[in-house]
Protein backbone atom coordinates (compact mmCIF):
# COMPACT_ATOMS: atom_id res chain seq x y z
CA UNK A 1 0.00 0.00 0.00
CA UNK A 2 1.36 3.41 -0.96
CA UNK A 3 1.68 6.11 1.70
CA UNK A 4 1.60 9.91 1.72
CA UNK A 5 2.41 12.30 4.57
CA UNK A 6 0.73 15.73 4.40
CA UNK A 7 1.37 18.79 6.56
CA UNK A 8 -1.40 21.36 6.99
CA UNK A 9 -3.90 18.57 6.35
CA UNK A 10 -6.79 19.69 8.57
CA UNK A 11 -8.27 22.14 6.08
CA UNK A 12 -8.11 23.55 2.58
CA UNK A 13 -5.75 22.06 0.02
CA UNK A 14 -4.15 19.63 2.45
CA UNK A 15 -7.50 18.25 3.56
CA UNK A 16 -8.61 17.82 -0.04
CA UNK A 17 -5.34 16.04 -0.75
CA UNK A 18 -5.83 13.69 2.21
CA UNK A 19 -9.36 12.93 1.01
CA UNK A 20 -8.29 12.27 -2.59
CA UNK A 21 -5.31 10.03 -1.82
CA UNK A 22 -7.35 8.17 0.79
CA UNK A 23 -10.08 7.55 -1.82
CA UNK A 24 -7.38 6.16 -4.13
CA UNK A 25 -6.49 3.54 -1.52
CA UNK A 26 -3.36 5.17 -0.06
CA UNK A 27 -2.43 5.22 3.60
CA UNK A 28 -2.50 8.88 4.62
CA UNK A 29 -0.53 10.59 7.38
CA UNK A 30 -2.18 13.92 8.20
CA UNK A 31 -0.63 16.45 10.56
CA UNK A 32 -1.71 19.95 11.53
CA UNK A 33 -1.85 22.22 14.57
CA UNK A 34 -5.67 22.25 14.23
CA UNK A 35 -6.85 19.39 16.45
CA UNK A 36 -10.56 19.89 15.69
CA UNK A 37 -9.91 19.82 11.95
CA UNK A 38 -7.95 16.57 12.25
CA UNK A 39 -10.69 15.01 14.38
CA UNK A 40 -13.34 15.83 11.80
CA UNK A 41 -11.10 14.45 9.06
CA UNK A 42 -10.67 11.22 11.01
CA UNK A 43 -14.44 10.97 11.50
CA UNK A 44 -14.89 11.46 7.77
CA UNK A 45 -12.22 9.09 6.45
CA UNK A 46 -11.63 6.53 9.19
CA UNK A 47 -9.39 3.59 8.23
CA UNK A 48 -6.02 4.15 6.57
CA UNK A 49 -5.87 7.64 8.05
CA UNK A 50 -3.15 8.43 10.60
CA UNK A 51 -3.31 11.80 12.33
CA UNK A 52 -1.28 13.76 14.85
CA UNK A 53 -1.40 17.31 16.13
CA UNK A 54 1.97 18.78 15.14
CA UNK A 55 3.45 22.27 15.04
CA UNK A 56 5.53 22.06 11.87
CA UNK A 57 7.98 24.62 13.27
CA UNK A 58 8.92 22.07 15.96
CA UNK A 59 11.57 19.90 14.30
CA UNK A 60 11.49 17.17 16.94
CA UNK A 61 7.70 16.90 16.67
CA UNK A 62 7.69 16.73 12.88
CA UNK A 63 10.59 14.26 12.77
CA UNK A 64 8.86 12.10 15.37
CA UNK A 65 5.59 12.10 13.46
CA UNK A 66 7.35 11.07 10.25
CA UNK A 67 9.20 8.27 12.02
CA UNK A 68 6.07 6.90 13.69
CA UNK A 69 3.98 7.06 10.51
CA UNK A 70 6.61 5.47 8.30
CA UNK A 71 7.32 2.67 10.78
CA UNK A 72 4.09 0.99 9.68
CA UNK A 73 4.56 1.55 5.94
CA UNK A 74 5.88 -1.01 3.50
CA UNK A 75 9.64 -1.41 4.10
CA UNK A 76 9.42 1.65 6.35
CA UNK A 77 9.30 3.89 3.29
CA UNK A 78 7.29 6.90 2.15
CA UNK A 79 5.93 7.25 -1.38
CA UNK A 80 5.10 10.96 -1.17
CA UNK A 81 5.83 13.81 1.22
CA UNK A 82 3.61 16.86 0.73
CA UNK A 83 4.96 19.96 2.49
CA UNK A 84 1.72 21.90 2.40
CA UNK A 85 1.41 23.85 5.66
CA UNK A 86 1.48 27.60 5.14
CA UNK A 87 0.31 30.91 6.58
CA UNK A 88 0.16 34.50 5.37
CA UNK A 89 0.47 38.05 6.68
CA UNK A 90 -0.61 40.85 4.36
CA UNK A 91 -0.03 44.59 4.22
CA UNK A 92 2.68 47.01 3.18
CA UNK A 93 6.06 45.60 4.21
CA UNK A 94 6.68 48.18 6.92
CA UNK A 95 3.23 47.63 8.43
CA UNK A 96 3.71 43.91 9.01
CA UNK A 97 5.22 43.34 12.47
CA UNK A 98 8.67 41.77 12.42
CA UNK A 99 7.60 38.82 14.59
CA UNK A 100 4.66 38.11 12.27
CA UNK A 101 6.97 38.14 9.25
CA UNK A 102 9.37 35.73 10.97
CA UNK A 103 6.47 33.39 11.73
CA UNK A 104 5.66 33.27 8.01
CA UNK A 105 9.28 32.32 7.31
CA UNK A 106 9.20 29.66 10.04
CA UNK A 107 6.06 27.96 8.70
CA UNK A 108 6.37 28.51 4.95
CA UNK A 109 10.10 27.94 4.49
CA UNK A 110 11.83 26.50 7.55
CA UNK A 111 9.15 23.84 7.99
CA UNK A 112 9.56 22.82 4.34
CA UNK A 113 13.29 22.42 4.93
CA UNK A 114 12.57 20.41 8.08
CA UNK A 115 10.16 18.24 6.12
CA UNK A 116 12.75 17.68 3.41
CA UNK A 117 15.45 16.67 5.87
CA UNK A 118 13.06 14.50 7.84
CA UNK A 119 11.38 12.75 4.92
CA UNK A 120 14.40 11.95 2.74
CA UNK A 121 15.47 8.74 4.54
CA UNK A 122 11.97 7.32 4.08
CA UNK A 123 11.54 8.56 0.52
CA UNK A 124 14.77 6.80 -0.42
CA UNK A 125 13.20 3.48 0.61
CA UNK A 126 10.23 3.78 -1.76
CA UNK A 127 10.76 3.39 -5.53
CA UNK A 128 9.47 6.33 -7.55
CA UNK A 129 8.88 8.48 -4.47
CA UNK A 130 8.12 12.19 -4.64
CA UNK A 131 8.67 15.18 -2.38
CA UNK A 132 5.98 17.70 -3.24
CA UNK A 133 5.71 21.22 -1.80
CA UNK A 134 3.14 23.99 -1.98
CA UNK A 135 4.58 27.15 -3.47
CA UNK A 136 2.27 29.84 -4.88
CA UNK A 137 1.53 32.06 -7.84
CA UNK A 138 3.32 34.67 -5.72
CA UNK A 139 6.39 32.50 -6.21
CA UNK A 140 6.46 33.57 -9.86
CA UNK A 141 6.87 37.32 -9.29
CA UNK A 142 7.17 39.18 -5.98
CA UNK A 143 3.70 40.32 -4.99
CA UNK A 144 3.16 43.67 -3.23
CA UNK A 145 1.45 43.57 0.18
CA UNK A 146 2.57 39.93 0.41
CA UNK A 147 6.32 40.56 0.27
CA UNK A 148 7.53 38.10 2.91
CA UNK A 149 4.97 35.45 1.97
CA UNK A 150 6.04 35.85 -1.65
CA UNK A 151 9.70 35.58 -0.69
CA UNK A 152 9.07 32.26 1.11
CA UNK A 153 7.22 30.87 -1.89
CA UNK A 154 10.07 31.90 -4.22
CA UNK A 155 12.40 30.05 -1.84
CA UNK A 156 10.25 26.91 -1.94
CA UNK A 157 10.28 27.04 -5.73
CA UNK A 158 14.06 27.44 -5.78
CA UNK A 159 14.53 24.61 -3.29
CA UNK A 160 12.34 22.40 -5.47
CA UNK A 161 14.45 23.12 -8.52
CA UNK A 162 17.73 22.45 -6.71
CA UNK A 163 16.63 19.24 -5.01
CA UNK A 164 15.03 17.95 -8.20
CA UNK A 165 18.58 17.78 -9.52
CA UNK A 166 20.35 16.66 -6.35
CA UNK A 167 17.94 13.93 -5.33
CA UNK A 168 18.07 12.15 -8.66
CA UNK A 169 21.05 10.33 -7.22
CA UNK A 170 18.70 8.98 -4.51
CA UNK A 171 15.95 8.03 -6.94
CA UNK A 172 13.64 10.62 -5.36
CA UNK A 173 11.64 13.03 -7.51
CA UNK A 174 10.89 16.60 -6.41
CA UNK A 175 8.12 18.91 -7.62
CA UNK A 176 5.88 21.73 -6.42
CA UNK A 177 2.48 23.31 -7.02
CA UNK A 178 1.94 27.02 -7.62
CA UNK A 179 -1.73 27.78 -6.94
CA UNK A 180 -3.38 31.07 -7.84
CA UNK A 181 -6.55 32.20 -6.06
CA UNK A 182 -7.84 29.14 -4.20
CA UNK A 183 -11.10 29.01 -2.27
CA UNK A 184 -9.74 28.24 1.21
CA UNK A 185 -9.91 29.83 4.64
CA UNK A 186 -6.63 31.67 4.04
CA UNK A 187 -8.59 34.15 1.92
CA UNK A 188 -10.26 35.55 5.03
CA UNK A 189 -7.93 34.43 7.82
CA UNK A 190 -4.76 36.14 6.57
CA UNK A 191 -4.21 39.15 8.84
CA UNK A 192 -4.23 42.48 6.99
CA UNK A 193 -1.91 44.98 8.67
CA UNK A 194 -2.72 47.82 6.27
CA UNK A 195 -6.50 48.07 6.39
CA UNK A 196 -6.46 51.40 4.60
CA UNK A 197 -4.65 49.75 1.68
CA UNK A 198 -7.01 46.81 1.28
CA UNK A 199 -10.16 46.62 3.41
CA UNK A 200 -11.01 43.24 4.88
CA UNK A 201 -13.50 41.33 2.73
CA UNK A 202 -15.72 38.42 3.68
CA UNK A 203 -15.40 35.09 1.91
CA UNK A 204 -18.66 35.84 0.12
CA UNK A 205 -17.35 39.24 -1.04
CA UNK A 206 -14.12 37.67 -2.28
CA UNK A 207 -15.98 34.97 -4.19
CA UNK A 208 -18.25 37.58 -5.77
CA UNK A 209 -15.36 39.87 -6.70
CA UNK A 210 -13.03 37.17 -8.03
CA UNK A 211 -12.60 37.01 -11.82
CA UNK A 212 -14.77 34.38 -13.47
CA UNK A 213 -12.14 33.71 -16.13
CA UNK A 214 -8.40 34.01 -16.52
CA UNK A 215 -5.42 32.93 -14.46
CA UNK A 216 -6.71 34.50 -11.24
CA UNK A 217 -10.19 33.05 -11.31
CA UNK A 218 -11.21 31.47 -8.03
CA UNK A 219 -10.34 27.75 -8.04
CA UNK A 220 -11.59 25.04 -5.67
CA UNK A 221 -9.14 23.49 -3.22
CA UNK A 222 -9.62 20.07 -4.77
CA UNK A 223 -8.00 21.36 -7.98
CA UNK A 224 -4.71 21.56 -6.09
CA UNK A 225 -5.23 18.07 -4.68
CA UNK A 226 -5.77 16.85 -8.25
CA UNK A 227 -2.47 18.46 -9.28
CA UNK A 228 -0.71 16.63 -6.43
CA UNK A 229 -2.17 13.32 -7.60
CA UNK A 230 -1.09 14.01 -11.18
CA UNK A 231 2.37 15.05 -10.03
CA UNK A 232 2.98 11.70 -8.37
CA UNK A 233 2.14 9.94 -11.63
CA UNK A 234 4.11 12.26 -13.90
CA UNK A 235 7.79 11.29 -14.15
CA UNK A 236 9.31 14.64 -15.08
CA UNK A 237 7.16 17.76 -14.60
CA UNK A 238 8.71 20.13 -12.07
CA UNK A 239 6.18 22.93 -11.51
CA UNK A 240 2.42 22.43 -11.43
CA UNK A 241 0.43 25.63 -11.97
CA UNK A 242 -3.21 25.86 -10.83
CA UNK A 243 -4.68 26.93 -13.16
CA UNK A 244 -2.05 26.17 -15.81
CA UNK A 245 -2.24 29.71 -17.21
CA UNK A 246 -0.29 30.91 -14.13
CA UNK A 247 2.82 29.62 -15.91
CA UNK A 248 2.64 32.64 -18.23
CA UNK A 249 3.83 34.87 -15.38
CA UNK A 250 7.02 32.84 -15.20
CA UNK A 251 7.41 32.95 -18.97
CA UNK A 252 6.85 36.70 -19.24
CA UNK A 253 9.16 37.39 -16.31
CA UNK A 254 11.91 35.39 -17.98
CA UNK A 255 11.66 37.73 -20.96
CA UNK A 256 11.17 41.00 -19.09
CA UNK A 257 10.69 41.29 -15.32
CA UNK A 258 10.32 45.04 -15.86
CA UNK A 259 7.25 44.43 -18.02
CA UNK A 260 5.63 42.27 -15.33
CA UNK A 261 6.47 44.91 -12.72
CA UNK A 262 4.83 47.63 -14.82
CA UNK A 263 1.66 45.55 -15.18
CA UNK A 264 1.43 45.03 -11.44
CA UNK A 265 1.95 48.74 -10.74
CA UNK A 266 -0.82 49.63 -13.18
CA UNK A 267 -3.16 47.19 -11.47
CA UNK A 268 -2.52 48.83 -8.10
CA UNK A 269 -3.10 52.59 -8.53
CA UNK A 270 -1.70 53.45 -5.10
CA UNK A 271 1.71 52.29 -6.33
CA UNK A 272 1.81 54.73 -9.24
CA UNK A 273 4.12 57.73 -8.74
CA UNK A 274 2.33 60.95 -7.82
CA UNK A 275 2.22 63.51 -10.63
Amino acid sequence: MKAIFITGAASGMGREGATLFHAKGWRVGAVDHNEDGLESLRAELGVRLWTRVVDVTDKAALDGALADFCADNEAGGLDMMWNNAGIGESGWFEDVPYDAAMRVIDVNLKAVLTGAYGALPYLKKAPGSLMFSTSSSSGTYGMPRLAVYSATKHAVKGLTEALSVEWQRHGVRVADVLPGLIDTAILTQTPNHSEQAAPTMSAEDIRAAAPKRGMFRLMPADSVAAAAWQAYHHPTRLHWYVPRSIRWIDRLKAISPEFVRSRIIKSLPRLEPKQ
